[in-house]
């Protein structure tokens, strides 16, 4: 068999703008209901079909089978009229919504005729081991060392979270109830001192006491105890929501998890950070956690992992506090394959111009200079030194829904968390067979793991497959950053500008509009709203809207005064900012593998400013 992996084109991994690919979907597809169909007819082929030609001849089952193919017009119906149209090269520039990959979504297909149910691997041995070995391709992926991490998929980012958050808090109570079980393990040791032992320093102890796991686990934070002495989870003001419910649902509390301030750019401020441990232990409270985000929800921004793990690092060495870190990178952890050479290795930053000329990323070279800082790079690289990682395929895997992920750096943290069910599997069996044992879900569909499983052998997580695809979607963005800069529409006598947030870090582009003289933050504010009303789901036949954009609002109470440059960098006061206490901002996820292509975008860039002229033009008169 020919493992050879092609210079991948991107053109021929997706179903196309207008289906251009349909005859390579319909083949592939068309060869996976074959062969299953073929699979049954196989197996014991002694026993005779249950539904016969009789059967078929019966009104009852005519009248059945035309019963369902009107259901399946009107499912054609709703959804040809009441979806979005992401799959456009270059006119949805909105929520997290994207052409998918073609193999992926043939993969789920096909699956989903073999119902695997990989909790239990007695149903799914094979897309089961296709799990498993997803989880080492995201942990290569994380630069984590082969063989001794481990991960697996999940429904969504906040399932993993969830999850980030469960290992963290019964990781942090261990050596409280080790003290209990096995006093001598710790001997000496201060509770302060028990509260910030390391992850390696705890997993260490564990690992002596094998017959003793399971009464430790018994009296840890699992059981309900300690939960209130194991401090505060720190996240920075962009977090996902989902981190406040996690803190709800784990035990810990919405008290226990702060955030911290972010810059005028949307990274974590480290600096305040900081000074925030220092003033918990100051107090004698330690830090369960620190969340870095690699791709923010509403900015798309890369916080400093770099400087995180430096922090703590510095703080361990020399005033013995430590903190788990966990890195939320549902949106951005894909791009770190675009760091990844041909042999899956991180690579030196001055050989990086070197890897895309030879395998074709990035076609514009200013674009990635734009892109690419040092500062970046080293946050992307720090990421194979924290504690695990949220990695969602259905965002920038390009793989349908829903496909969340979790990897950790050392698979003994399992330890911490599992649980076993023998029905469904057995203690000390493989692997595979142990999957939901160390995980939050229960029953879950093989098909999504065959769907990330071929996706990533199509297109490996490196510079020839996924780097190649996340190249192009942040030179799109940058392409569509750069459109936006400065532009001007002489509306109704009135000229608007437009100006872009920040610049992105990823793939995600935040803008507004302003009228030039408009002072006003409210009026701003509601022409960006009426815009977005304009530009949406919310007004009008979704055929006749020529382009899709998204919106948000940064406020005080999430987002504190870290707008506020901004906000002045309008022409606003901060009198202005101090009264209106929020900003409403257009967002765009830049997630088309198409607009790279400089002439693609240019096709498009005509037909955006068009759209955008009328829309404002609708706005102001709404």
């Amino acid at each position: 068999m020919n493992n050879h992996i092609p210079q991948i084109d991107l053109k021929a991994l997706f179903l196309g703008d207008k289906g251009e690919n349909v005859d390579l979907f319909k083949e592939l597809l068309l060869k996976m209901v074959d062969e299953h169909v073929g699979w049954r007819q196989n197996y014991q082929p002694e026993d005779l079909p249950v539904i016969t030609p009789f059967d078929k001849s019966e009104k009852s089952f005519q009248d059945t089978a035309n019963h369902m193919r009107n259901v399946f017009d009107e499912l054609s119906a709703k959804l040809r009229s009441q979806s979005l149209p992401w799959h456009t090269a270059g006119r949805f520039w909105g929520h997290m919504n994207s052409e998918t990959l073609m193999p992926a979504i043939i993969a789920y297909s096909a699956a989903m005729l073999w119902n695997g149910n990989n909790v239990a691997y007695e149903s799914s041995p094979g897309t089961s081991q296709m799990e498993e070995e997803v989880g080492h391709q995201l942990c290569k992926l994380m630069s984590y060392d082969e063989g001794t991490s481990w991960g697996h998929i999940c429904a969504d980012g906040s399932i993993a979270n969830f999850e980030g958050l469960w290992y963290a808090r019964n990781l942090k109570s261990l050596p409280l109830a080790i003290k209990e079980i096995a006093p001598e393990h710790v001997e000496g040791k201060s509770e302060w001192q028990l509260l910030n032992m390391s992850t390696e320093q705890t997993l260490d102890i564990m690992a002596k006491l094998p017959e003793k796991l399971d009464e430790i686990k018994e009296n840890s934070a699992r059981s309900g105890r300690y939960l209130s002495k194991l401090g505060k989870w720190l996240i920075p003001q962009t977090k996902h929501y989902s981190w406040l419910k996690a803190g709800d649902i784990l035990g810990i509390g919405l008290d226990a998890i702060e955030a911290i301030d972010v810059d005028s750019t949307y990274h974590m401020n480290i600096e305040k950070l900081e000074a925030r441990i220092r003033e918990l232990a100051s107090q004698n409270i330690p830090i369960l956690g620190v969340v870095g985000v690699v791709g923010s929800t509403e900015e798309g921004q890369v916080d400093h992992i770099h400087k995180i793990v430096a922090l703590r690092e510095k703080l361990f060495e020399e005033e013995g506090i430590y903190f788990y870190i966990h890195v939320d990178a549902a949106y951005g952890g894909y791009a770190r394959a675009i760091f990844l050479d041909e042999n899956d290795h991180f690579m030196d930053y001055d050989k990086i111009n070197e890897v895309y000329k030879r395998n074709q990323v990035f076609m514009d070279r200013k674009l990635k200079d734009e892109w690419l800082t040092e500062e970046i790079y080293n946050d992307f690289k720090a990421m194979s030194q924290v504690e695990s990682i949220t990695i969602d395929p259905h965002k920038m895997g390009y793989i349908p829904y829903s496909a969340g992920a979790i990897v950790i750096r050392d698979i003994r943290m399992r330890d911490a968390i599992s649980y076993f069910a023998t029905y469904v599997f057995e203690k000390g069996a493989d692997i595979p067979a142990l999957l939901g044992a160390y995980i939050m879900e229960g029953s879950k569909a093989g098909a999504t793991a065959a769907a990330v499983w071929t996706a990533h052998k199509v297109l490996p997580l490196n510079i020839t497959g996924y780097g190649k695809l996340m190249g192009a979607s942040i030179e799109g963005a940058y392409r569509f950053y750069n459109f936006l800069k400065n532009k001007k529409f002489n509306v109704n006598g009135k000229v608007i500008t437009a100006y872009p947030l920040t610049k992105p870090d990823f793939n995600m582009v935040d803008y507004v509009f302003n009228v030039e003289g408009n002072t006003d933050l409210e009026k701003m504010n509601k022409l960006n709203h009426d815009f977005f009303d304009q530009s949406s789901y919310v007004k009008g036949d979704l055929y006749d809207n020529e382009f899709f954009t998204s919106h948000t609002d940064f406020a005080v109470p999430d987002y504190g005064n870290s707008p506020l440059e901004y906000v002045k960098s309008l022409g606003f006061t901060t009198e202005e900012w101090e009264r209106v206490k929020k900003v409403t901002i257009l967002r765009a996820c830049a997630l088309s593998p198409y607009a790279h292509d400089p002439e693609v975008f240019e096709y498009y860039e005509k037909k955006l400013e068009e759209a955008m002229r009328e829309n404002l033009e609708k706005a102001l008169n709404g």
